[in-house]
């Protein structure tokens, strides 16, 4: 008799730290599910533009948060001449753009990080091309540093408020459909 109390003991000793360790588990992936949809709330979360400043081709200063100021939905892209997704990206926008800015009311400001030298090269690149976008130009390591990206091309919708409610980085044919949905949004909530 004393045998089957010590097996039953045993039996039920293990039964609990399995039970035991099952509950840790679970506590660990609640938590793990817990800061995942943190991160993904603090993600879609608003951001406002940064105070960085960068210039015009022809040398003025601009502060990107003045961007935001008027009312208008912004795209703010950054590229750079060395750049083939960023210029493919750009190239397919620009035959959407016209379109865009008249039913939307919106603007592509493309911020080029290319070193001083190379941003020599900018405006000959934008006439060949036709673009009709605003281009600006920041250093990489200040622009990068204000929105925290780390590769180009870096696309980012700013709505009418000056917030940046979208951002999408890399470029793959079709990715200016999803900008265009996004952007009629926003127009959408005017």
């Amino acid at each position: 008799m004393f045998t089957k109390i010590v097996i039953k003991e045993t039996y039920l000793t293990n039964s609990f730290l399995k039970i035991s360790k099952i509950m840790d588990l679970l506590k660990s992936l609640l938590l793990l599910i817990f800061l995942g949809c943190t991160s993904i709330i603090v993600a879609q979360q608003k951001q406002s533009l940064p105070n960085v400043t960068a210039k015009t081709l022809d040398g003025q200063t601009i502060n990107i948060q003045d961007l935001g100021t008027d009312g208008k939905i912004r795209v703010i892209s950054f590229w750079a001449t060395w750049c083939s997704p960023c210029k493919k990206e750009l190239d397919a926008i620009a035959d959407l753009y016209p379109d865009w800015v008249e039913e939307y009311d919106m603007e592509l400001v493309a911020i080029t990080i290319d070193t001083r030298r190379a941003v020599s090269q900018v405006p000959s690149l934008v006439e060949t091309k036709g673009w009709e976008y605003k281009i600006l130009s920041g250093t990489e390591q200040d622009m990068q540093s204000a929105f925290n990206f780390q590769t180009i091309p870096q696309t980012y919708l700013i709505d009418q408020n000056g917030e940046i409610v979208y951002t999408h980085n890399g470029y793959l044919p079709g990715d200016e459909e999803e900008l265009e949905e996004k952007i009629a949004a926003l127009a959408r909530k005017k």
